[in-house]
């Protein structure tokens, strides 16, 4: 077999490793306007439960809660994000945003419990509840989610933290109609179990982005790999699509974080083929196919992946997907 190209450790000179990701002051002001607004409201319609009596709108409340802390520590990541990655920290602080979506998770799940035990105890002792407090509070909650949801969807909506945000407002949304509802149904039918019926009705919302949250941090805390990327669909897709590849093994692919995927593979070449070809189609594959932003590709000649830089003709590790 000929010597391959010099495709080792030397291709580390010209790559940027910063692996942080760009973020906009758009996003930022995005998320801190809606921060505000949220947390300023969720605090007035709490006054406003309390007073009226309604579980329904302290649930809401308890959802804008959720909805502030989600906003709060995504503008907290952006701001971790524009930290440069040092020696120690060679990714940056990419990772805060996942642990901060732990604490957000156990923190909806404490807030569902609470709501659920007040909505039983509402059943068996029966409060009274201003309806028209409660209507009103509800009213301008809705009006409230409804210029929060415009606000972030102007422009660019791409970012994750941006989707998560607008997730968390729609779901409060409709939070504030539901209370809306009960607060009618109070005023015209003096129904009052319908008000712990709604509360419930927006915990269970609560426990469903409480649940997903969850879900995928811990997913990718464990180093799981994407759902579109798993080891077994990356080496049979090499193998079938980049020309010279005879084998593929040791395949790693995790989340650094939401939307930033990495993977270290071993790639063993046929005889007498381009060797920067086949390293280049690989790398191709990965960030069209599979957008993996940055790959580790180690060279395997005879099944051995462990050769030296200074055995003749022999390779390391190249290092590709660089691309931001």
């Amino acid at each position: 077999m000929p010597n391959p190209p010099d495709t080792g450790h030397d291709d580390h000179a010209g790559h940027d490793h910063s692996h942080v990701p760009g973020v906009t002051k758009d996003n930022e002001r995005k998320i801190l306007i809606a921060f505000l607004t949220i947390f300023s409201f969720m605090i007035a319609e709490a006054v406003g439960g309390y007073v009226s009596g309604s579980l329904a709108l302290l649930a809401d409340a308890g959802h804008m809660f959720t909805d502030a802390i989600a906003l709060g520590l995504a503008y907290v990541a952006f701001r971790l994000g524009r930290r440069v990655a040092d020696e120690k920290r060679t990714f940056g602080y990419a990772r805060f945003e996942v642990i901060a979506g732990l604490v957000n998770a156990l923190t909806l799940f404490a807030i569902v419990g609470w709501i659920v035990y007040e909505a039983v105890e509402r059943f068996r002792e029966p409060q009274p509840v201003m309806a028209g407090s409660m209507f009103a509070v509800a009213l301008v909650g809705m009006l409230v989610n409804i210029f929060v949801l415009w606000y972030l969807t102007r422009g660019d909506s791409e970012h994750v933290n941006v989707k998560g945000a607008v997730l968390h407002v729609m779901g409060d949304l409709l939070g504030s109609v539901g209370a809306i509802l009960a607060a009618v149904v109070i005023w015209y039918t003096g129904w009052t179990p319908i008000d712990p019926i709604l509360s419930v009705f927006v915990s269970l919302l609560i426990l469903r982005s409480a649940w997903g949250l969850l879900k995928n941090t811990l997913h990718i805390l464990l180093e799981g790999a994407p759902a579109n990327a798993d080891s077994t669909t990356v080496s049979e897709h090499i193998m079938e699509v980049v020309p010279g590849v005879q084998k593929v093994s040791h395949v790693h692919v995790w989340s650094l974080t939401s939307g930033r995927i990495l993977a270290s593979l071993h790639v063993q070449p046929m005889e007498d083929v381009d060797l920067r070809s086949v390293i280049k189609g690989v790398e191709h594959e990965l960030k069209t196919k599979f957008n993996i932003e940055h790959a580790t590709i180690a060279i395997d000649w005879d099944g051995n992946a462990s050769c030296s830089l200074e055995q003749p003709g022999k390779v390391g590790a190249s290092h590709a997907g660089h691309t931001h």
